[in-house]
Protein backbone atom coordinates (compact mmCIF):
# COMPACT_ATOMS: atom_id res chain seq x y z
CA UNK A 1 0.00 0.00 0.00
CA UNK A 2 1.32 3.53 -1.10
CA UNK A 3 1.36 6.39 1.76
CA UNK A 4 0.73 10.25 1.27
CA UNK A 5 2.39 12.42 3.20
CA UNK A 6 0.48 15.99 3.91
CA UNK A 7 3.00 18.07 5.32
CA UNK A 8 1.50 21.31 7.17
CA UNK A 9 4.20 24.01 8.18
CA UNK A 10 2.39 25.91 11.09
CA UNK A 11 3.15 29.44 13.49
CA UNK A 12 -0.09 30.42 16.03
CA UNK A 13 -2.38 28.53 14.39
CA UNK A 14 -3.79 26.85 17.75
CA UNK A 15 -7.70 27.81 16.01
CA UNK A 16 -7.40 25.91 12.94
CA UNK A 17 -5.08 22.64 13.14
CA UNK A 18 -7.53 20.17 15.14
CA UNK A 19 -9.91 20.97 12.47
CA UNK A 20 -7.64 20.89 9.16
CA UNK A 21 -6.33 17.46 10.67
CA UNK A 22 -9.73 15.96 10.90
CA UNK A 23 -10.48 17.29 7.62
CA UNK A 24 -7.71 15.63 6.11
CA UNK A 25 -8.56 12.56 7.62
CA UNK A 26 -12.18 12.48 6.15
CA UNK A 27 -10.86 13.54 2.72
CA UNK A 28 -8.20 10.97 2.63
CA UNK A 29 -10.84 8.51 4.30
CA UNK A 30 -13.67 9.26 1.86
CA UNK A 31 -11.89 9.96 -1.25
CA UNK A 32 -8.75 7.86 -0.91
CA UNK A 33 -8.89 4.96 1.05
CA UNK A 34 -6.97 2.91 -0.88
CA UNK A 35 -3.73 4.43 0.59
CA UNK A 36 -1.97 5.00 3.75
CA UNK A 37 -1.13 8.47 5.13
CA UNK A 38 0.92 10.01 7.98
CA UNK A 39 -0.39 13.91 9.06
CA UNK A 40 3.65 15.85 9.13
CA UNK A 41 3.38 19.46 11.40
CA UNK A 42 6.56 21.76 11.12
CA UNK A 43 5.83 24.37 13.86
CA UNK A 44 8.16 27.39 13.42
CA UNK A 45 8.02 28.40 17.08
CA UNK A 46 4.35 29.23 17.87
CA UNK A 47 4.02 31.95 20.50
CA UNK A 48 -0.28 30.61 21.40
CA UNK A 49 -1.04 26.87 22.34
CA UNK A 50 -0.70 25.02 18.53
CA UNK A 51 2.40 23.11 20.06
CA UNK A 52 -0.11 22.12 23.21
CA UNK A 53 -2.83 21.28 20.67
CA UNK A 54 -0.63 19.05 18.29
CA UNK A 55 1.21 17.23 21.42
CA UNK A 56 -2.32 15.94 22.14
CA UNK A 57 -3.26 15.06 18.23
CA UNK A 58 0.02 12.89 17.69
CA UNK A 59 -1.10 11.23 21.60
CA UNK A 60 -4.55 9.97 20.22
CA UNK A 61 -3.25 9.26 16.44
CA UNK A 62 0.47 8.14 15.59
CA UNK A 63 -0.18 8.86 12.25
CA UNK A 64 -0.12 12.48 13.00
CA UNK A 65 3.51 13.64 13.34
CA UNK A 66 5.27 16.57 14.53
CA UNK A 67 8.59 19.06 14.32
CA UNK A 68 9.37 21.59 16.81
CA UNK A 69 11.80 23.74 15.50
CA UNK A 70 13.77 25.44 18.27
CA UNK A 71 13.39 28.98 16.85
CA UNK A 72 11.69 30.97 13.91
CA UNK A 73 13.69 29.38 10.91
CA UNK A 74 11.70 31.66 8.23
CA UNK A 75 8.57 31.32 6.20
CA UNK A 76 10.94 29.49 3.23
CA UNK A 77 13.79 26.89 5.48
CA UNK A 78 10.79 25.52 7.47
CA UNK A 79 8.56 23.79 4.89
CA UNK A 80 11.14 23.05 3.04
CA UNK A 81 13.02 21.43 5.72
CA UNK A 82 9.85 19.59 6.71
CA UNK A 83 9.58 18.08 2.29
CA UNK A 84 12.66 16.22 3.51
CA UNK A 85 11.36 14.89 6.60
CA UNK A 86 8.18 13.02 5.17
CA UNK A 87 8.36 9.56 4.72
CA UNK A 88 5.46 8.97 2.09
CA UNK A 89 5.42 7.74 -1.51
CA UNK A 90 4.01 11.66 -2.36
CA UNK A 91 3.93 14.74 -0.04
CA UNK A 92 1.48 17.13 -0.73
CA UNK A 93 2.57 20.76 0.53
CA UNK A 94 -0.21 22.88 1.86
CA UNK A 95 -0.66 25.92 4.64
CA UNK A 96 -2.99 25.97 7.96
CA UNK A 97 -5.58 28.29 7.72
CA UNK A 98 -7.66 26.36 5.56
CA UNK A 99 -7.15 28.78 2.37
CA UNK A 100 -5.54 26.11 0.59
CA UNK A 101 -8.92 23.77 -0.19
CA UNK A 102 -8.72 20.34 1.26
CA UNK A 103 -10.79 19.02 -1.46
CA UNK A 104 -7.93 19.39 -3.97
CA UNK A 105 -6.00 16.27 -2.10
CA UNK A 106 -7.69 13.76 -4.38
CA UNK A 107 -7.54 15.85 -7.17
CA UNK A 108 -3.31 15.95 -6.92
CA UNK A 109 -3.48 12.12 -6.18
CA UNK A 110 -5.37 11.33 -9.40
CA UNK A 111 -3.14 13.42 -11.38
CA UNK A 112 -0.16 11.97 -9.65
CA UNK A 113 -1.26 8.70 -10.59
CA UNK A 114 -1.74 9.46 -14.03
CA UNK A 115 2.24 9.87 -14.04
CA UNK A 116 3.01 13.43 -13.43
CA UNK A 117 5.65 13.85 -10.54
CA UNK A 118 4.36 17.07 -9.40
CA UNK A 119 1.26 18.52 -9.25
CA UNK A 120 0.81 22.00 -8.28
CA UNK A 121 -2.41 24.30 -7.32
CA UNK A 122 -2.29 27.64 -9.21
CA UNK A 123 -4.57 30.59 -7.80
CA UNK A 124 -6.90 32.29 -10.39
CA UNK A 125 -8.82 34.34 -7.94
CA UNK A 126 -8.57 34.71 -3.85
CA UNK A 127 -11.27 35.57 -1.77
CA UNK A 128 -8.74 37.18 0.36
CA UNK A 129 -8.12 41.11 0.08
CA UNK A 130 -8.49 41.76 -4.06
CA UNK A 131 -5.61 44.48 -3.69
CA UNK A 132 -3.14 41.97 -2.72
CA UNK A 133 -3.85 39.72 -5.21
CA UNK A 134 -3.50 42.57 -7.69
CA UNK A 135 -0.16 43.41 -6.17
CA UNK A 136 1.11 39.53 -6.67
CA UNK A 137 -0.23 39.61 -10.19
CA UNK A 138 2.13 42.54 -11.20
CA UNK A 139 4.99 41.01 -9.00
CA UNK A 140 4.42 37.52 -10.59
CA UNK A 141 4.37 38.53 -14.18
CA UNK A 142 7.37 41.19 -13.53
CA UNK A 143 9.72 38.18 -11.90
CA UNK A 144 7.99 36.05 -15.09
CA UNK A 145 9.18 38.61 -17.96
CA UNK A 146 12.69 39.49 -16.45
CA UNK A 147 13.55 35.45 -15.66
CA UNK A 148 16.40 33.61 -17.12
CA UNK A 149 14.04 30.58 -15.60
CA UNK A 150 10.23 29.70 -16.17
CA UNK A 151 8.28 30.98 -13.50
CA UNK A 152 4.99 30.33 -12.22
CA UNK A 153 2.47 32.83 -11.78
CA UNK A 154 0.19 32.70 -8.15
CA UNK A 155 1.91 29.62 -7.10
CA UNK A 156 2.65 29.56 -3.59
CA UNK A 157 4.26 25.94 -2.67
CA UNK A 158 0.47 24.23 -2.31
CA UNK A 159 0.78 21.18 -4.66
CA UNK A 160 2.03 17.62 -4.79
CA UNK A 161 5.66 16.15 -4.83
CA UNK A 162 6.39 12.95 -5.70
CA UNK A 163 9.51 10.84 -3.76
CA UNK A 164 11.88 11.42 -7.06
CA UNK A 165 11.75 15.06 -6.66
CA UNK A 166 12.03 15.38 -2.91
CA UNK A 167 15.10 13.44 -3.33
CA UNK A 168 16.78 15.77 -5.91
CA UNK A 169 15.85 18.47 -2.94
CA UNK A 170 18.28 16.76 -0.38
CA UNK A 171 20.85 16.97 -2.57
CA UNK A 172 20.59 20.50 -3.33
CA UNK A 173 21.79 21.59 0.11
CA UNK A 174 20.51 25.45 -0.43
CA UNK A 175 20.31 27.10 3.03
CA UNK A 176 18.08 29.91 1.75
CA UNK A 177 15.69 27.44 -0.28
CA UNK A 178 12.65 29.22 -2.52
CA UNK A 179 10.70 26.23 -3.51
CA UNK A 180 8.43 28.40 -6.19
CA UNK A 181 11.65 28.62 -8.14
CA UNK A 182 13.00 25.32 -7.17
CA UNK A 183 10.25 23.29 -8.88
CA UNK A 184 9.86 26.12 -12.28
CA UNK A 185 13.94 25.03 -12.40
CA UNK A 186 14.28 21.46 -11.66
CA UNK A 187 10.69 20.34 -11.37
CA UNK A 188 9.55 16.85 -13.40
CA UNK A 189 6.63 15.98 -15.16
CA UNK A 190 4.29 19.22 -13.85
CA UNK A 191 0.23 19.27 -14.13
CA UNK A 192 -1.08 22.43 -12.79
CA UNK A 193 -4.39 22.59 -11.00
CA UNK A 194 -6.58 25.84 -11.25
CA UNK A 195 -8.14 26.65 -7.63
CA UNK A 196 -10.00 29.29 -5.69
CA UNK A 197 -7.72 30.69 -2.90
CA UNK A 198 -10.62 30.70 0.19
CA UNK A 199 -10.46 33.16 3.30
CA UNK A 200 -8.19 32.32 6.42
CA UNK A 201 -11.04 30.07 8.53
CA UNK A 202 -9.36 31.70 11.80
CA UNK A 203 -6.44 33.31 13.57
CA UNK A 204 -4.18 36.27 11.88
CA UNK A 205 -1.67 36.05 9.48
CA UNK A 206 1.50 36.37 9.98
CA UNK A 207 2.53 38.06 6.88
CA UNK A 208 3.64 41.55 6.87
CA UNK A 209 5.41 44.25 4.85
CA UNK A 210 9.30 42.99 5.69
CA UNK A 211 8.14 38.82 5.26
CA UNK A 212 6.66 39.71 1.84
CA UNK A 213 9.43 42.00 0.84
CA UNK A 214 12.16 39.14 1.77
CA UNK A 215 9.96 36.52 -0.75
CA UNK A 216 10.26 39.23 -3.22
CA UNK A 217 13.63 40.04 -2.93
CA UNK A 218 14.99 36.05 -2.40
CA UNK A 219 13.01 35.36 -5.97
CA UNK A 220 14.53 38.30 -7.52
CA UNK A 221 18.16 37.87 -6.34
CA UNK A 222 17.84 34.39 -7.12
CA UNK A 223 16.44 34.06 -10.79
CA UNK A 224 17.20 37.78 -11.78
CA UNK A 225 20.10 39.69 -13.38
CA UNK A 226 17.72 42.47 -14.00
CA UNK A 227 19.15 44.39 -10.92
CA UNK A 228 22.54 44.60 -12.18
CA UNK A 229 22.16 45.34 -15.68
CA UNK A 230 19.79 48.15 -14.59
CA UNK A 231 22.47 49.71 -12.65
CA UNK A 232 24.90 49.17 -15.57
CA UNK A 233 22.89 50.64 -18.22
CA UNK A 234 21.29 53.58 -15.58
CA UNK A 235 25.02 54.39 -15.01
CA UNK A 236 26.37 54.72 -18.61
CA UNK A 237 23.06 56.53 -19.58
CA UNK A 238 23.66 59.06 -16.48
CA UNK A 239 27.55 59.50 -17.63
CA UNK A 240 26.69 60.26 -21.13
CA UNK A 241 23.74 62.79 -19.70
CA UNK A 242 26.10 64.59 -17.70
CA UNK A 243 28.90 64.65 -20.00
CA UNK A 244 26.76 66.22 -22.57
CA UNK A 245 25.88 68.72 -19.84
CA UNK A 246 29.03 70.00 -18.75
CA UNK A 247 29.82 69.75 -22.65
CA UNK A 248 26.83 72.23 -23.47
CA UNK A 249 27.48 74.35 -20.04
CA UNK A 250 31.03 74.92 -21.26
CA UNK A 251 30.61 75.97 -24.70
CA UNK A 252 27.80 78.45 -23.42
CA UNK A 253 30.40 79.59 -21.15
CA UNK A 254 33.21 80.59 -23.88
CA UNK A 255 30.57 82.02 -26.04
CA UNK A 256 28.79 84.12 -23.54
CA UNK A 257 31.73 84.56 -21.09
CA UNK A 258 30.18 86.96 -18.23
CA UNK A 259 27.17 87.28 -19.96
CA UNK A 260 26.15 83.68 -18.90
CA UNK A 261 24.54 82.89 -15.64
CA UNK A 262 23.06 79.68 -14.95
CA UNK A 263 22.96 79.43 -11.02
CA UNK A 264 23.78 76.60 -8.97
CA UNK A 265 20.34 75.30 -8.70
CA UNK A 266 21.18 72.78 -12.00
CA UNK A 267 24.71 71.82 -10.29
CA UNK A 268 22.48 70.93 -7.06
CA UNK A 269 19.84 69.28 -9.04
CA UNK A 270 21.54 66.78 -10.76
CA UNK A 271 23.84 66.04 -7.86
CA UNK A 272 20.66 65.08 -6.05
CA UNK A 273 19.31 62.99 -8.53
CA UNK A 274 22.89 61.20 -9.06
CA UNK A 275 22.83 60.65 -5.41
CA UNK A 276 19.75 59.16 -5.38
CA UNK A 277 20.22 57.04 -8.43
CA UNK A 278 23.56 55.54 -6.65
CA UNK A 279 21.94 54.88 -3.41
CA UNK A 280 18.93 52.99 -5.40
CA UNK A 281 21.49 50.84 -6.74
CA UNK A 282 23.81 50.48 -4.09
CA UNK A 283 20.61 48.88 -2.14
CA UNK A 284 19.73 46.73 -4.62
CA UNK A 285 23.58 45.14 -5.40
CA UNK A 286 23.60 44.77 -1.52
CA UNK A 287 20.74 42.59 -1.91
CA UNK A 288 22.40 40.23 -4.50
CA UNK A 289 25.28 40.13 -1.83
CA UNK A 290 23.17 39.61 1.09
CA UNK A 291 21.42 36.68 -0.71
CA UNK A 292 25.40 35.32 -2.09
CA UNK A 293 25.90 35.51 1.96
CA UNK A 294 23.67 33.69 3.18
CA UNK A 295 24.26 30.96 0.74
CA UNK A 296 28.27 30.85 1.21
CA UNK A 297 27.64 30.36 5.44
CA UNK A 298 25.86 27.10 4.76
CA UNK A 299 24.13 26.94 8.17
CA UNK A 300 21.44 24.39 8.91
CA UNK A 301 17.65 25.00 7.22
CA UNK A 302 16.30 24.21 10.96
CA UNK A 303 17.67 22.75 14.37
CA UNK A 304 14.87 21.17 15.66
CA UNK A 305 13.67 21.42 19.37
CA UNK A 306 11.72 18.31 19.44
CA UNK A 307 9.81 15.53 17.17
CA UNK A 308 7.00 13.19 17.95
CA UNK A 309 6.15 9.95 16.60
CA UNK A 310 8.82 9.74 14.24
CA UNK A 311 10.63 7.01 16.07
CA UNK A 312 7.53 4.96 15.77
CA UNK A 313 7.26 4.75 11.79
Amino acid sequence: MKTISILIPTYNEEENVEPLTEAIRKELREELPEYDYEIVFIDNDSRDKTREILRKLCREDQKVKAIFNAKNFGQFNSPYYGLLQTTGDCTILMCADFQDPVSMIHRFVREWEQGYKIVIGQKTSSRENRFMYFLRSCYYKAIKRFSDVEQIEHFTGFGLYDRSFLEVLQELKDPTPFLRGIVAELGFKRKELPYEQQKRRAGKTSNNFMRLYDAAMLSFTSYTKIGLRLATFMGFGISLLSMIIALVYLILKLVFWNNFVAGTAPILIGMFFLGAVQLIFMGLMGEYILSINQRVMNRPLVIEEERINFEKS
